[in-house]
């Protein structure tokens, strides 16, 4: 019996310890004070929070303004971005995600692209993140673009897109996919 109390009670114990580690929860749209910069985004981040001061004079001037690619948008519904999941790593102190990062919001919501398949995180001028993330997926400079596909990067985009525009860089990135699952099925 005391065998039996004592397997019962170490069970009861491995049980709720594993839903104490998975109860644990990401902070969302955390935002801190620096002497520095002033206030910044810190880690996972929902997109509405662009649209509060201070982040909305940068954010939806550049979202507003920016001329999309046409051609390239619709080779993006062709290649179905949309199945994709994105994970962005900005800085709201960047000038370089200042740009981009706008740039990408106006291409999802052309595509109506659904808030759940895209992850935001702010880091700070050290790169860093509250969860590391930014170290899981080895990013060194922002804006990064992640494209991933079944949870596995299929490419990125780092700093500036190679095309001078997201959407074209991304349409190469799909291309590289396509490819790739074709050569699979032939092999």
């Amino acid at each position: 019996m005391k065998k039996l109390i004592t397997k019962i009670f170490a069970a009861s114990a491995l049980f709720l310890a594993a839903e104490q580690i998975s109860a644990q929860k990401v902070v969302v749209n955390r935002e801190v004070e620096t002497t520095e910069d002033g206030k910044m985004l810190l880690g996972h981040q929902l997109k509405d929070q662009f649209l509060k001061e201070p982040y909305s004079t940068w954010f939806v001037k550049e979202r507003d303004e920016y001329a999309l690619d046409q051609n390239a948008v619709k080779d993006l519904k062709k290649a179905k971005l949309t199945s994709y999941d994105l994970i962005v790593f900005i800085g709201t102190w960047c000038e370089d995600s200042h740009r981009d990062f706008p740039r990408l919001m106006r291409i999802l919501d052309e595509l109506k692209y659904s808030e759940g398949k895209l992850t935001i995180i702010a880091v700070n001028r050290k790169k860093e993140s509250p969860t590391g993330d930014e170290s899981l997926h080895n990013v060194q400079k922002v804006p990064t673009i992640i494209v991933q596909k079944y949870g596995k990067e299929i490419g990125r985009i780092i700093e500036m897109p190679t095309t001078g525009y997201i959407e074209r860089d991304l349409v190469e990135i799909l291309k590289k996919d396509d490819s790739s699952v074709i050569k699979e099925i032939f092999k």
